[in-house]
C-alpha cells in the first residue's frame, strides 16, 4: 500500500473515531456519505416589548427594507439550506424575498454568487408567533471559514421583536425596497451590531458533524474584536479546521447575560429551557460544551432598577442549585445521544460568598463524574497569585470577560481528543 492510500485510510478511521455517524459503520465505500450539519447558527432572545426603550435596546427600522447580515460557515458543502426563526414573535413575520451571497467585505457581495432562497417553491413565507421554518436547499459552494451574506427583505410593517443583541459583527439595514440581489453596497445606509430571523446555516457535505458551544457572555465573546470572530468558539473552531480537512463545524450559542436558571426581559429565556431548541436540535450535532452559572450567582447581589431591569428575577441560587441544573442538561443530552462537557466557571472578582458558590459549582464539574468531560476554562484564565481574578494579561478590562487573547487561551485550553470521542467513551 503506497504512502498516499495509507494516509487515506488512516484519516477515514480518525474520522470514524472522531464522530460515530451511522456511515461509520457501514461499508468502507460510504465513509464520504454526505449528511446535513449546522454550520454556522446563533440563539436568538426577545426584545423588551417597551414604547421607549433604552438605546442598547432599540431595534433597527425595517418595515419594508431588507436586512443584510453577515454569517461565517465553520463547515464547508455544495448544498445549503437557512433556518428562519420568529421565535418570540407577537405578530406574524412576512418575508417577502432572501437570498444568499459570498460577501466581499461589509455589505458588498460578489456579483454573479447570489442564490435566492425559497420556501416550498415559494419567494415568500409567513411564519405565526413562535414557528421556524428551513429554506429549501440550493446549490452554493459553501467553504468553511467564509464570510457568506444573507439578504432578507421583509414586509411593510413589520417589526423586529427578536434579536441575537451581541453579535459582535456589523450587519445593515436597506434604505426601503427589495434589494436582496444588490451586490453593490449603496442601499445599505443603516448598521447594527445585532442579527435576526436567521438561525443557523446548514450544509450537506462531509463534514463529520458539530459542537454546539452554549453559555452565557463569555460563550458570546462579549468585548471581543468586532468583525474578527476572535470568540473561544471561532478559535476552536480553526484548530478543528486543521485536523482533517472535511472539517467539524463549531457552533456558538451563548447569550450575554444569560442565566442556567432564569429567564430575563434583556438576556433570554433560562439556559435549561432553550438547551433543546438551541443546541441539541442542530443539525448533525455530536457534542456540547456547557459554560454558565456565573450570573446566576451574581445577578442575586445586582440592585434592583426602576423600569428595565435586566437582572429580574435577583434569585438567590446555591452551588446545589446549579448543579442540579447541570444534571437535567446532562440527561437532555444523553436522551439525545449527544456528548457533554462541562466547563469550569471563570474568575468575575466576586466577594466571597459568590466565591464560594463558584468555586463548589467548579469542584463538582472537575470531580463530579457526570459530565462526559471536563473544560478547565477557570484554570486557564485565572491569576495564580489570586484566584478569584483574571491574569491582568486576559482581562478585557471589566474583571469579568477576556479579550482576544483570554479567548483565545480558552480554545487553546480545550483537548480535542476527548471532545471528538464517540458517546459512551470516556
Amino acid at each position: 500500500m503506497g504512502h498516499r492510500l495509507r494516509l487515506l485510510v488512516a484519516l477515514g478511521a480518525l474520522a470514524c473515531d472522531v464522530f460515530a455517524t451511522p456511515s461509520c459503520y457501514a461499508a468502507a465505500a460510504t465513509t464520504d456519505a454526505q449528511q446535513w450539519v449546522a454550520a454556522w447558527a446563533t440563539a436568538v432572545q426577545s426584545i423588551p416589548d417597551l414604547r421607549d426603550p433604552p438605546p442598547l435596546y432599540r431595534a433597527p427600522e425595517v418595515s419594508g427594507r431588507t436586512v443584510r447580515e453577515i454569517v461565517y460557515p465553520t463547515a464547508s458543502g455544495q448544498t445549503v439550506k437557512l433556518r428562519v426563526s420568529n421565535a418570540y414573535g407577537r405578530t406574524p413575520l412576512v418575508i417577502d424575498g432572501m437570498a444568499l451571497a459570498r460577501s466581499t467585505g461589509g455589505a458588498a457581495v460578489r456579483p454573479g454568487t447570489s442564490v435566492q432562497l425559497t420556501f416550498g417553491g415559494r419567494s415568500s413565507v409567513v411564519l405565526e408567533p413562535g414557528r421556524e421554518v428551513e429554506s429549501d436547499a440550493v446549490k452554493l459552494d459553501v467553504r468553511g471559514g467564509a464570510a457568506y451574506a444573507v439578504s432578507i427583505h421583509v414586509r411593510p410593517g413589520q417589526t423586529m421583536t427578536a434579536w441575537h443583541r451581541v453579535a459582535n459583527q456589523i450587519n445593515y439595514v436597506s434604505t426601503p425596497g427589495d434589494h436582496t440581489l444588490d451586490a453593490a453596497p449603496t442601499a445599505y445606509v443603516k448598521r447594527f451590531t445585532a442579527s435576526a430571523w436567521i438561525t443557523s446555516m446548514s450544509v450537506l457535505g462531509t463534514s463529520h458533524g458539530a459542537i454546539a458551544a452554549i453559555g452565557d457572555s463569555i460563550t458570546d465573546g462579549l468585548r471581543s474584536s468586532v468583525n474578527a470572530n476572535r470568540r473561544w468558539p471561532d478559535g476552536l473552531a480553526r484548530r478543528l479546521s486543521g485536523e482533517d480537512s472535511r472539517g467539524i463545524a463549531v457552533l456558538d450559542l451563548g447569550i450575554s447575560g444569560n442565566r442556567l436558571l432564569s429567564d430575563s426581559a434583556c438576556y433570554g429565556e433560562a439556559l435549561e429551557r432553550r438547551f433543546g431548541r438551541d443546541a441539541l436540535d442542530q443539525a448533525g450535532v455530536k457534542a456540547v460544551i456547557v459554560l454558565v452559572g456565573i450570573n446566576d450567582i451574581n445577578f442575586a447581589a445586582m440592585s434592583p432598577r426602576n423600569g428595565l431591569d435586566c437582572d429580574a428575577p435577583h434569585t438567590v441560587v446555591t452551588a446545589s442549585d446549579i448543579i442540579n441544573g447541570y444534571r437535567r442538561l446532562i440527561d437532555a443530552a444523553h436522551r439525545h445521544g449527544v456528548r457533554i462537557f462541562g466547563a469550569t466557571l471563570t474568575p468575575a472578582a466576586a466577594r466571597s460568598t459568590r466565591e464560594g458558590i463558584r468555586q463548589a459549582v467548579n469542584a463538582w464539574v472537575r470531580t463530579g463524574g457526570a459530565f462526559d468531560g471536563v473544560i478547565d476554562f477557570d484554570a486557564a484564565l485565572r491569576d495564580p497569585a489570586h484566584m478569584d481574578r483574571l491574569r491582568a494579561d486576559y482581562d478585557s478590562g471589566d474583571g469579568i470577560h477576556p479579550n482576544d487573547a483570554g479567548y483565545a487561551a480558552m480554545a487553546g485550553a480545550i483537548a480535542l481528543g476527548p471532545l471528538m470521542s464517540p458517546l459512551g467513551r470516556r
